[in-house]
């Protein structure tokens, strides 16, 4: 009998081969030592924010809320879907759109099997708006926050400047997907019985940590050290209420997907000095007239979509240099524009994570075609509603 060969786990080869750019000096040190001191906040928060999401899915926070939306939609699953939609925009604007991807798409599962919706329909809603909605506040998303600084150093106010491409492109996804799903949202269903949560002072606590949580993001403190302190206030509730956790310890946190992003941050900064960076910003187009804003943001969604927003952030913010307004053609591209591959953001990353573990499938071909029509869209209106500030 032949013994059974075992793969090498693909978290292992991604970790490997970004020790080894390291090592070997491909990534000199002082680059590595920015890279990490940029993106390991960004790594600690997508950590303590998955297991608020755990917490929050264990202590009944998700169930509550759509026991509330399926009775205020009165039966009408267009009315649902429009609540999914609202409950989707503020917490992309106000959470973040990983804060969406992890506590939204259980949720969106949950209302799904309770009211007999598409499953499929409801996800594909909230990874849309977790990517397209996340232009308008800092917080919303983490390219956001790596750009906040320039703005501010500018002298130029984020909101001010990003309202009307954050707006346009939440009009246009909801136009779309409205168009696309519209089959599905017809007829009614029945409510069901009330939830009970198992334990009401638990759900209470998580409910009130995670609105404490939320001021924190809004009023710009560090957000990884906010879902930090989010994540052990509920660890601490569990352990004093005697509650099970609802997975292993060691599960609670993502580090395996956490390692293959980490080393793909890794790979991109290593061509990124290897002079990346320099081609990238040859192919884009000169000035602030809306054709060019339009190449900068295309150039920055097709990078987006092929390695990651984050890394591809990165290495387009030189192709901005001073002026605010490719900077923010840079956001757009980077943050609206991920909608094509599954690994074009974290946020998706994180929702395709959620759907496997709640066996919900999402046929690729669904999502791209979704994609497909969004990204161009989504991209071109943002893009025109930022050069009509001209």
């Amino acid at each position: 009998m032949s013994r059974r060969r075992r793969s090498v786990p693909w978290w292992a080869v991604a970790s490997v081969a970004a020790a080894a750019l390291v090592l070997s000096g491909a990534l000199p040190g002082a680059d590595a030592a920015a890279l990490g001191a940029r993106v390991g906040p960004v790594l600690a928060f997508v950590a303590a924010l998955t297991v608020v999401a755990e917490l929050c899915g264990a202590a009944g926070l998700f169930d509550v809320a759509t026991d509330a939306a399926a009775r205020s939609a009165g039966g009408r699953r267009w009315v649902l879907w429009l609540l999914l939609v609202a409950i989707a925009v503020a917490s992309t604007v106000l959470l973040s759109l990983d804060t969406t991807a992890v506590l939204l798409t259980p949720l969106a599962i949950t209302l799904a099997r309770r009211t007999g919706t598409s499953p499929l329909l409801l996800v594909l809603t909230v990874v849309a708006l977790a990517n397209t909605a996340s232009l308008l506040l800092p917080v919303s998303n983490l390219t956001n926050l790596l750009a906040d600084h320039r703005f501010r150093d500018a002298d130029v106010g984020y909101v001010g400047l990003m309202w009307a491409p954050a707006l346009a492109a939440v009009v246009v996804t909801v136009a779309v997907l409205a168009v696309r799903g519209r089959h599905a949202l017809r007829g009614r269903f029945a409510p069901g019985d009330r939830y009970v949560p198992p334990d009401r002072p638990l759900l209470l606590v998580t409910g009130g940590t995670t609105a404490v949580m939320a001021v924190g993001f809004v009023a710009g403190l560090p957000v990884w050290a906010v879902a930090l302190g989010a994540a052990v206030v509920l660890l601490a509730a569990f352990a004093l209420r005697r509650r099970p956790l609802p997975v292993r310890a060691r599960d609670l946190v993502p580090w395996r997907m956490l390692l293959v992003v980490a080393a793909l941050f890794v790979a991109v900064e290593t061509l990124h000095v290897r002079g990346l960076g320099d081609a990238l910003a040859a192919l884009a187009p000169d000035g602030t007239t809306a054709g060019a804003l339009l190449g900068v943001a295309g150039l920055s969604a097709g990078a987006a979509n092929l390695v990651n927003n984050l890394p591809a952030y990165l290495v387009l913010e030189p192709v901005a240099g001073s002026d605010p307004l490719r900077l923010a053609a840079v956001l757009i591209g980077t943050g609206v524009g991920p909608l094509l591959t599954p690994w074009a953001s974290l946020a998706t990353v994180l929702w395709w994570q959620r759907c496997r573990q709640a066996l919900v499938h999402v046929p690729v071909r669904a999502f791209v075609v979704q994609g497909l029509w969004l990204a161009p869209l989504c991209v071109g209106a943002a893009t025109l509603a930022l050069a009509a500030t001209l």
